[in-house]
Formats: C-alpha cells, structure tokens, sequence
C-alpha cells in the first residue's frame, strides 16, 4: 500500500505515468473508474480549491466522498486525531484525505490506517498535490521540455508548504529555483535567494507567486498596520505587467490571490497567467493521484 505524504513518495517514473493519466483525465469528464469505493476527506484547517478539487476529482471517477464536519466532530469533544482516523478506518474508507496545521500530522497516521493517506496540506512542511499540478502546469506550458528553466518562487517563503513541497520536486525534473522574498520570509537554503525580484526578471522562464501567510504571523499585529505591510510588500514583489513587460514568463500562483499584492488584476488577466489552469489541472492530477493510490 502506498501513500503520499511528501513528493518524495512517488519517483520520477512513477510521476511521469501520472502524468500520462492526468492528460487522459483534463476533459473532467466523469468515468467509473473507482465506482464502488469510499474517499473520506478531514481538513482541520480552511481550504476552497484543495477540498473541492479532491472532491471533484473523486466524484468525477464514480467514487462517494464522506467529509468529516471537524468543527461537529468527537476533536471537539477532546478525541485525539489519531483515534479518529483509527475510527474512520474500521468502517473500510478506501482513502483518507487530511489536512491539518501540525507539521509532519499525516505522516504520523499511518500506522493507524489500512488504506491510503494523502496529504492535502500540513502547516508549513509539505503539500505534495499542489507540487505535482504546479511541475504537470509548467510541464504541459512547455511541452516537456522543462529542463533549464529557471522558476522564482516569490512571497513568504518561510512559512510555505507550496514552496517547501515545490522544492523537493522541481529540481528533480531539472528545474532551477530561485527565491526571492524579503528576508523575514526567508529559509536557509541550497537554492539561490535574493530580495530583489527586478534584478533576476530578465533570467526567469517562470514566476510562481505565493500569498504572504499572514495568518502564520504574530496574530497582535493591528489590521491597519497588517494593510501598510502588505502595500509595502507589494511595492517590490506584486506581478504586474510593468515588471513583465513583453517577456515569454510564465505566471503561476496556488491561490488564493491577493490581488494587487501578489499579482495585478491586469497580469491575472494575461494569456501567460495560468492560475485557472492550475486549478483544472488540479482537479486532473488528484484524479489521476485517487486511481493510482486506490487502484494499486
């Protein structure tokens, strides 16, 4: 039995007959690939496009989708979450999907479980679905031929799983990253890193923008100290077209978007912003994800 927990968990051969299913499965078309089997989704913390994918995705292959109501849940009545998913999987799920904000969660239920679990997110350490859609969007921009190119990962570095996830498996495939944050969103690092975004524009093929997780920070910061500080970060690190001129830079983002302050309004608009893209290529890989891991 396999899980995903990290991008580590599936090699290379294995992702690029992943891919193979996801370009199979980007009509979104419904098929009955997994009719019969259960997909149980617990998310602990906030999510619209990583809970609905997975649940399109689902559906989309004939599977039913139980999602477990955390805020109505025995959590809340002091249940640990181990023995809730231990509870969850004596009733035969043939997937549990998690998200939760303590690093390194997912990884810990496994003993816990007789089927697969997939990581939809934990805190800051890993988000592996997000990583592969991201690699499929670039991969498919640029017809395979993706080794070289160099990507800038820009915002809050620090405190993203989409980066940290994004890292582990970019440079497998032959990317180059580049971060490029303020130095209070930045990370210790083998990868090149610099604050200045305008002074490497002229060498990037890709722009992956992240949303500065301010909901991470110190929670006594006041709301209109919380806008100045976003105004000044947009000065150097928003996606406009200024900064884009007429460049062959493909534009990506992991939503959700702070217009203005991670991408303008006018660059969202922009044939080389593939933001919704990634969305539909998102629900294709986690369908791709559900048959492999249910399937196996």
């Amino acid at each position: 039995m396999q899980h995903l927990i990290t991008p580590n968990d599936f090699t290379n051969k294995e992702i690029k007959v992943l891919f193979e299913d996801a370009r199979l499965f980007q009509d979104l078309q419904s098929n009955n690939l997994l009719n019969g089997k259960l997909i149980v989704t617990l998310f602990f913390e906030n999510s619209t496009r990583t809970r609905s994918s997975f649940e399109i995705a689902a559906k989309r292959l004939g599977a039913a989708v139980v999602n477990l109501e955390v805020q109505t849940s025995s959590t809340k009545k002091g249940e640990t979450v181990e023995d809730t998913v231990a509870n969850l999987n004596a009733m035969k799920p043939d997937a549990i999907i998690i998200r939760h904000s303590e690093c390194g969660l997912p990884a810990s239920l496994i003993e816990y479980v007789d089927c697969p679990i997939l990581n939809a997110g934990d805190g800051k350490n890993a988000h592996p679905t997000q990583a592969l859609l991201d690699l499929f969007t670039i991969t498919e921009y640029f017809n395979g031929k993706i080794k070289g190119k160099n990507i800038a990962i820009v915002g809050d570095i620090s405190n993203s799983r989409v980066a940290s996830s994004n890292l582990e498996l970019l440079p497998r495939f032959g990317l180059n990253p580049i971060l490029v944050s303020p130095t209070r969103y930045q990370v210790k690092s083998k990868f090149k890193t610099t604050t200045n975004l305008q002074k490497i524009i002229d060498d990037l093929d890709i722009i992956m923008s992240l949303r500065v997780q301010h909901e991470r920070h110190d929670s006594n910061t006041l709301v209109q100290d919380l806008e100045k500080e976003k105004q000044e970060y947009a000065k150097k690190y928003c996606i406009t077209k200024k900064l884009l001129k007429d460049k062959d830079i493909l534009v990506l983002h992991p939503g959700p978007v702070n217009r203005n302050i991670d991408i303008s309004n006018e660059v969202l608009l922009d044939k080389r912003s593939k933001v919704l893209e990634q969305v539909a290529n998102g629900v294709a890989v986690r369908m791709a994800i559900l048959k492999k891991l249910i399937l196996q």
